[in-house]
């Protein structure tokens, strides 16, 4: 029976997913509103195709604690520390700031101050999941308003452990009990994120090589996942924000050579989980609390967006954000947030709110995260445009890259050399490298190179090959090369290939995988050998300069003809035994006129092309 339960949630999910995300999509409606409608369309209220949705939110919830690792994989640690005002600052304002309007709001109402105090707090707090999700989606993370709604998240997290502290002691004759074990909670989040600010600092990097090491890609994926369970199970365990340690553990990595390989394994796992996530929530939305009382759900969704809109308006007017940017910094932080749900349970349980309001409260919070992403395509149309054509000064251009995006496959003695001569010239690429030892060495030289398998196409897109121009194929296995070489014709035909070649084999193979910039890896060193040889027996320098020239556009030429043929051993040894000889008899014959010149001149004595 367990086997068939766990066999349909799986085909009810999946199904409900691949059906409503596309048709939102097409709609334009956003991939988001498409998992909240599949929730909805299955859930207790509509198929009942399942009718309990707090398990699955509950499992879902670790898209969230995904979603905040990767965040900080991409915050380095001067990068955070340099968002400690806004975090801090900011984040504080729109928290604190909206709870106490709301509070004020209710008790003029006459709502008991401990229940105003409790709905204040839960609302203000706004969706990650959503949120970032949004951000992520439309490419807005690097933006001044992306970056203010990453510091409000963070500190709404942080705030997490105060607030859930704070409902017990408000509740009637539940002070004394708090007292007693605040110092102790205190004293172990501290202590927990200690260990995992310094154990991170210590362990993670050298725990990753040995990992890497082995070259097996799935106990990398494992050891990725293991990280961020067990630094989140650490967190619950003192009562804090799973999303938070794990937002920790990212930012400490975010300066290792592991991040694009970290990125690249857990981005699929964090986008199937948020879309679970998503399911979740429109399956929670009690549509019984919301048909009894219709009126005051919609007053209430009304009056506390409205509410804390006024405030992120006034942040962001002081904070001074682009105007075109305003109306997803009030969108995004103006909705209700899934620890609101925590909020509400916990204060339900403690005696501060009853059950019915409680539930009351979290189809309020859930209607508020299902209208987000309508809201925002409203503003898209309508409210965005207009404010952009009134004041298109405040737009702020995009710093065009003053050079030409690059990613170098293979970072050893070919690589380097490429990639020494692109810093020096002002390009920075990124470096991809799948040997753990080697990493290590450049790192100590301080190369930016990161730990990756550049066969993989997902990690390719995270290195940025969609955007890029050059790729250049430096590695040293001639299968892996050609596999590249095959997959960036196929996924990224705009993104030219500069190839190394082991041997004319290896040449052929990526001149038939559509490689047409092809450089082998000996031939140039070995002429310059070779001309080294000349002059040391009595050559001049440009005329072994000369000859090794010749030699190369004779080489090139006669490799580039053979090409057609060169799966076929017979034609290409009886073409190279013939190009050969053609050359030998060529330089052969420029000797002997050079004698009968020496001669008909009456030089005598040995001469540097009888030498």
């Amino acid at each position: 029976m367990e086997h068939s339960s766990w066999i349909h949630g799986a085909l009810v999910y999946l199904a409900a997913a691949v059906v409503a995300v596309p048709l939102a999509k097409l709609l334009g409606l956003g991939s988001i509103i498409g998992y909240l409608g599949a929730g909805i369309l299955i859930g207790p209220w509509g198929l009942k195709l399942v009718t309990d949705p707090a398990d699955m939110l509950h499992f879902a919830e670790f898209g969230v604690v995904l979603m905040l690792f990767l965040v900080g994989l991409e915050l380095e640690p001067r990068r955070l520390w340099a968002l400690r005002k806004p975090i801090f600052g900011w984040g504080s304002v729109q928290l604190v700031g909206s709870a106490l309007v709301m509070m004020g709001v209710g008790m003029a109402f006459g709502v008991d101050w401990r229940l105003s105090l409790v709905a204040g707090l839960g609302l203000a707090m706004s969706s990650t999941a959503i949120g970032l999700g949004v951000l992520a989606e439309r490419n807005l993370m690097a933006t001044t308003s992306g970056q203010s709604i990453l510091s409000v998240a963070l500190l709404q997290d942080v705030a997490a452990i105060p607030i859930l502290a704070l409902i017990p002691a408000i509740a009637i004759g539940g002070a004394h009990a708090q007292d007693a074990g605040g110092w102790q909670g205190a004293v172990k989040a501290i202590g927990v994120i200690a260990i995992i600010v310094l154990g991170g600092r210590l362990l993670l990097r050298p725990a990753f090589r040995w990992i890497a090491s082995s070259r097996t890609p799935e106990i990398f994926t494992a050891a990725s996942l293991l990280l961020v369970v067990a630094t989140a199970a650490l967190m619950q365990a003192v009562g804090l924000s799973m999303a938070l340690g794990a937002f920790l553990a990212g930012v400490l990595l975010a300066e290792s050579e592991y991040r694009r390989e970290l990125e690249t394994d857990l981005e699929p796992f964090k986008g199937l989980l948020l879309g679970l996530f998503f399911i979740a929530v429109g399956m929670s939305i009690d549509f019984q609390v919301v048909l009894a009382r219709p009126v005051l759900i919609a007053l209430l969704v009304l009056g506390f967006l409205l509410v804390k809109a006024v405030v992120l308006w006034a942040m962001g007017r002081v904070m001074k954000l682009p105007i075109p940017e305003r109306p997803v910094f009030i969108i995004l932080l103006a909705q209700g947030g899934e620890f609101g749900f925590v909020v509400f349970q916990t204060a339900a349980q403690a005696g501060v709110i009853a059950a019915p309001m409680s539930s009351l409260l979290v189809a309020v919070v859930a209607i508020s995260m299902l209208a987000t992403p309508l809201l925002l395509v409203a503003a898209d149309r309508w409210w965005i445009p207009r404010l952009a054509g009134q004041r298109k000064t405040d737009v702020k251009e995009i710093d065009e890259q003053q050079h030409e995006a690059v990613i170098i496959a293979g970072f050893g003695r070919y690589g380097q050399i490429v990639g020494r001569l692109l810093y020096a010239n002002g390009v920075v690429p990124t470096v991809l490298d799948h040997d753990a030892e080697q990493i290590e060495a450049m790192r100590r030289f301080g190369w930016p190179v990161f730990y990756g398998d550049a066969t993989r196409l997902d990690l390719l897109r995270t290195a940025g090959a969609e955007t890029a121009k050059v790729l250049v194929l430096a590695v040293d296995d001639v299968d892996q090369s050609i596999e590249i070489a095959k997959m960036a014709k196929e996924h990224f035909p705009h993104l030219q290939v500069v190839a190394r070649a082991r041997n004319v084999r290896h040449f052929y193979a990526l001149l038939d995988a559509g490689v047409k910039h092809i450089e082998r890896e000996t031939l140039d060193s070995a002429l310059l050998t070779g001309r080294s040889a000349l002059e040391m027996l009595g050559w001049e320098p440009h005329h072994a300069r000369n000859l090794a020239m010749r030699f190369r556009r004779h080489n090139v030429d006669q490799v580039h003809s053979m090409a057609p043929h060169w799966k076929d051993q017979a034609r290409l040894i009886t073409a190279a035994k013939q190009g050969r000889q053609q050359l030998e008899e060529q330089f052969a014959a420029e000797r002997e006129l050079a004698k009968q010149r020496q001669r008909r001149s009456g030089w005598g004595g040995e001469t540097e092309a009888e030498s």
